[in-house]
């Protein structure tokens, strides 16, 4: 090889093998393969005297190479260039794998924390966000459907993974984990982020509203507080993180089951609650004049509130309740509707035909299992008992 491209070999391998952590070996075993197979490509006859005791001798310091068969030079005329320029590309690629792969080295170490980034592109249902050194993808599952993405839109991003894509390993970022709010406290909450407030529990319905739980390990450490803020500014930096429609309810965590449920309903007050700790079920009876706040719109605080306690949580109306603590039978006596939809009804935490005059037609058409021919018979009850 003439003696500028043994200088460009020599430069080139020692970049790879000081600068990116590539053995010098491996990548010298990578070019005499490379280097086979452009002779092959290029000197096909070759290949049908067979491949046994064929192969590529390369001088480590000059980066001369010479193809030879049972230790005969068969190097053809002007294949020199041809080795030099392929030993080339192969060693550019081996420093853009290297590259690539201690950037997602130095990512795997970040995930599970928040990161900022500035959207680049969609790709098809996908969102491409530039992270800095690399770029990752937010798929559908981890997008907000209430949020509204462009391009140049720059947002913190919770990095939940590095798992294997269309084109290779990629950085997987969301939006809508969970995670991402607790990631967000530790970063405005000075409490959380040294841990002498711990997150317990947290729920999430992304775009629409979190319950967090926590609790202090230091006395005289108020966690609510802490995280609240005063006149709510550390919350509410949470808040405008997430785009101001999230609602978040920071709640005191107990290890008294009866005490968190009671914490995870509120606002709602005086309840009575019975635990089932072996099916993890709880019936609450609330007081009518809170039974729509414990409930929440379409069933969401209750929902919400089962989560993040563990426990399927059933709220009934403690003025329409037996001493028994069942649910009077002529409830929804009034409702042509199967047994099954009624289940579904209170399950949504719809128990009363109170609670079921104040619930929108929208949001009972959000309750899986009630079709039109249901919502039609719900309506003419509602009519008939105005």
């Amino acid at each position: 090889m003439p003696a500028m491209v043994r200088t460009e070999f020599a430069l080139a391998l020692n970049q790879v093998a000081t600068e990116r952590g590539i053995d010098i070996s491996i990548v010298i075993d990578t070019i005499k393969s490379a280097i086979l197979a452009a002779y092959y490509k290029d000197y096909a006859e070759e290949k049908l005297k067979g491949e046994e005791g064929l192969f590529v001798d390369i001088d480590p310091k000059t980066g001369e190479a010479h193809i030879l068969r049972e230790n005969v030079d068969i190097t053809p005329p002007g294949f020199g260039r041809i080795a030099a320029q392929t030993a080339k590309q192969v060693i550019l690629q081996r420093i853009r794998e290297a590259e690539k792969n201690a950037i997602l080295s130095d990512y795997a170490t970040r995930v599970g924390n928040i990161i900022n980034g500035m959207i680049l592109r969609f790709d098809g249902p996908n969102i491409i966000v530039d992270i800095g050194r690399a770029q990752g993808i937010m798929p559908p599952p981890e997008q907000v459907r209430t949020e509204h993405y462009h391009i140049n839109q720059r947002l913190s991003f919770y990095l939940k993974d590095i798992r294997e894509g269309r084109r290779g390993n990629e950085i997987v970022l969301s939006r809508a984990d969970a995670q991402l709010v607790v990631g967000l406290f530790q970063r405005e909450v000075p409490e959380v982020a040294n841990k002498s407030v711990e997150v317990k529990a947290i729920a999430r319905e992304a775009g629409s509203r979190t319950k967090i739980a926590v609790h202090s390990v230091q006395s005289g450490v108020d966690p609510v507080g802490s995280c609240v803020g005063q006149k709510g500014v550390r919350v509410q930096a949470v808040i405008n993180e997430l785009g101001q429609d999230e609602k978040i309810d920071v709640i005191q965590w107990s290890e008294d089951d009866v005490q968190f449920i009671t914490a995870s309903l509120a606002p709602a007050k005086d309840m009575l609650i019975k635990l089932d700790s072996t099916t993890k079920t709880a019936l609450v009876l609330v007081p009518e004049e809170y039974l729509s706040l414990a409930i929440g719109k379409g069933g969401q605080n209750v929902r919400i509130a089962s989560k993040l306690a563990g426990y399927t949580i059933d709220i009934r109306d403690k003025n329409a309740v037996t001493t028994s603590g069942t649910t009077p039978a002529g409830v929804f006596d009034n409702l042509s509707v199967s047994e099954s939809v009624k289940e579904k009804l209170k399950a949504a935490g719809i128990t009363t035909m109170k609670s079921l005059r104040e619930t929108s037609e929208s949001d009972l058409k959000a309750i899986k299992g009630v079709g039109p021919k249901a919502l039609q018979s719900i309506k003419d009850a509602l009519t008939r008992n105005n």
